[in-house]
């Protein structure tokens, strides 16, 4: 296997092919991973979501459709607790796009949210200033375009976004990180041809119980869930659900999807979906 390491949207990218990847491959992945975080990233000064946030506006973006209309299906599940106006929120406790981690007062994120931007397949538009985050599925969005990229790359195929991966030909047996000790795993899963997102409270974390993963109707960072890990054919359902499940509804929101999970309790627990392959280690619920 040859594989390609290299950084991109703040995170390491690994890309396993039976063979060496060519330049003009490579050139393909990085113009559409440049392409993606110019529209989406709230971390660029020069990114579409960035000029929206301030001055409201439209993004063309073929990505529009398919991220918002998921993002309502999110947000419709949990109740509004996943909705991609949380930016504001994340920015409050420090999670901003300078970085600072400075942290200030929760504040929820507006629950109007479908009223406040209007999307079709391949644009969204805000008649007013408003910050996206598309943080809940994003980079599984981004991982299934980059695999596209791949189509006519011959042979085994993984890509791996900073845990959030696809797998195309032979079976890969993947760990599930433990979210306290990432010498350890608290079960195993074999993967073909199918995606495995996850997410954790450790990753992206700072301060005294500050992290990524907000409630978006408190801006209150998640207590009762530590981890979650989602598996289906494309990796930004498996992304979603895998934030979907650290609220009620969640698992709800997997089944009408099809798509099979693991979750762990703060107190070291795990449970998992009636139809998923992975073995388990740890105590279940």
């Amino acid at each position: 296997m040859a594989i390609w390491r290299f950084d991109a949207i703040g995170t390491t990218w690994e890309i396993a092919t039976s063979n060496d990847l060519g330049a003009d491959a490579r050139q393909l992945v990085g113009a559409e991973i440049e392409r993606f975080d110019r529209e989406w990233s709230r971390f660029r000064e020069d990114s579409s979501v960035t000029r929206v946030g301030r001055a409201g506006g439209s993004i063309s973006s073929p990505d529009a459709g398919a991220m918002l209309d998921a993002y309502r299906d999110l947000s419709t599940a949990t109740a509004g607790a996943v909705n991609p106006l949380v930016a504001e929120s994340l920015s409050a406790l420090g999670y901003d796009a300078s970085y600072s981690l400075v942290a200030s007062s929760p504040i929820a994120a507006p629950d109007d949210w479908t009223d406040r931007v209007q999307w079709t397949v391949g644009e969204a538009l805000a008649s007013a200033p408003v910050l996206l985050d598309v943080g809940a599925l994003g980079k599984g969005r981004l991982v299934d375009l980059v695999v596209g990229v791949l189509s006519d790359v011959p042979g085994h195929l993984v890509v791996d976004a900073g845990g959030d991966m696809k797998v195309r030909g032979d079976a890969v047996r993947v760990g599930l990180e433990h979210p306290y000790d990432s010498t350890k795993a608290i079960g195993v899963i074999e993967l073909q041809d199918a995606a495995l997102c996850a997410s954790a409270v450790n990753r992206r974390a700072w301060g005294d119980g500050l992290h990524h993963v907000l409630d978006a109707r408190t801006g209150v960072p998640v207590r009762m869930w530590a981890a979650t890990w989602a598996i289906a054919p494309d990796a930004m359902r498996a992304d979603a659900v895998a934030t979907a499940l650290f609220f009620e509804g969640g698992a709800e929101l997997a089944a009408s999807w099809g798509v099979e999970w693991v979750r762990m309790t703060t107190d070291g627990r795990a449970e998992r979906s009636p139809g998923c392959p992975a073995q388990l280690f740890t105590t279940r619920r």
